[in-house]
């Protein structure tokens, strides 16, 4: 059977190939399969596959990072445990995630009072967002997406809040299904007005609300880019926090340049859990943690390496993986003779230590107040089960 011939003008224009003869030509961006104008996704860890503070957080409080890159906004008396939950079924394992982020009602609040609420968030670096050409005429509309699983059905609100010129816009999604893995695809509306400043500073917050109250329900919600006001953030949420049953799960979460339907939508992009890991680290690094170490709880696991600076000042060098964000603050487990320090054949023993000279690709970890003589080397270890040695540089 003979080839049919390439309509070569149909490639160069964008188009699918046209056999011999056919008119039936499809566009790749009809198809959902246009270029995308950033070759990582906007979202990190949009599958919730990495959580390297743990699997588990039990009454969650407000400002508090669970998984990697979501952070919680709460304000209500009742309380929340957040998990990193495992997917062994339901439409959105089927569709290839094998990890969701779940928040479960340990004590609820059955009324929310004015500015009480509870939000699941992430917060995109603003020089990550420039190729949405906010403040200009051509300014680009966005397309969020996610799979979502709640015991309460009803509406339920997506908002948007820019920080640089503090602006927002709210969305709002009809859970109908209880505990029912549903995919929504919401669109959002471009803002010619609102500049992201081209910075490592904040850019875009997404805030899934779980419950809120009177005071971000109060007005009309702000369906269109406009300057904040509480009152229009939140209107119509149903109380996700009225009920011990209550439970809210989310994955494969999504943020695209352009306005695509249900059918349009481009693929979600798999990454590798080592390049998915690797842009987490530049908000938050685990550099040690025997609380999560196998095989390793009798052995001293090493922190870094270094020397005496000065007499009875040891400084130890940790090198990280990826350049970070902003010079990072140190994250320690510590106690009694949480660390060792090791010597010239000496052992010193010591409850923490502290950042001595930072930089966004090494850090100085420093301890004082020992015999060493200047020039000497040893290692900085971990000494107890419970101890672990982090790096915080979250937007």
């Amino acid at each position: 059977m003979a080839l049919s011939k390439i309509d070569v003008a149909n490639m160069l224009t964008g188009a699918t190939p046209v056999a011999n003869g056919g008119t039936a030509a499809t566009t790749l961006a009809a198809a959902g399969l246009d270029k995308r104008p950033s070759s990582k996704p906007i979202i990190i860890n949009g599958n919730m596959a990495v959580s390297q503070r743990g699997t588990s957080f039990a009454a969650v409080g407000d400002g508090v990072y669970t998984l990697d890159r979501y952070e919680s906004a709460k304000n209500n008396d009742g309380a929340v445990t957040i998990t990193q939950e495992a997917l062994t079924s339901g439409n959105a394992y089927t569709d290839g995630f094998r990890t969701a982020l779940k928040v479960d009602v340990t004590t609820a609040d059955g009324t929310l009072a004015g500015t009480q609420r509870f939000l699941v968030q992430q917060i995109v670096e603003a020089q990550n967002l420039q190729s949405l050409k906010f403040g200009t005429a051509n300014a680009e509309k966005l397309t969020l997406s996610f799979w979502v699983k709640a015991t309460k059905t009803g509406t339920h609100i997506v908002r948007m809040y820019q920080y640089d010129d503090d602006r927002s816009v709210s969305i709002a999604y009809t859970v109908s299904t209880t505990n029912t893995w549903e995919k929504k695809v919401m669109n959002f509306p471009a803002d010619t007005t609102g500049v992201i400043d081209n910075n490592n500073g904040h850019g875009i917050q997404i805030a899934w609300a779980v419950g809120a109250g009177a005071s971000f329900q109060s007005g009309t919600l702000a369906t269109a880019w406009a300057g904040n006001t509480s009152a229009n953030d939140f209107v119509g949420q149903v109380n996700g926090l009225d009920s011990t049953s209550n439970n809210f799960h989310l994955t494969g979460v999504q943020l695209e340049v352009g306005e695509f339907s249900s059918a349009t939508l481009p693929p979600f992009q798999h990454e590798s859990f080592g390049d998915n890991l690797s842009r987490c680290q530049r908000y938050y690094y685990k550099h040690v943690d025997r609380r999560v170490s196998v095989g390793q709880s009798d052995n001293d696991m090493i922190i870094g390496k270094g020397g005496f600076n000065a007499a009875g000042q040891f400084e130890a060098t940790v090198h990280f993986p990826v350049t970070m964000r902003t010079a990072p603050s140190l994250v320690i487990g510590n106690g009694t003779n949480y660390f060792k320090l090791y010597v010239s054949g000496t052992t010193h023993t010591f409850d923490d230590f502290q950042i001595h000279a930072d930089h966004i690709n090494a850090t100085s970890l420093y301890k004082g107040g020992f015999s060493g003589i200047q020039g000497e080397a040893g290692n900085l270890v971990i000494n107890n089960a419970n101890a672990f040695v982090h790096f915080n540089s979250e937007l």
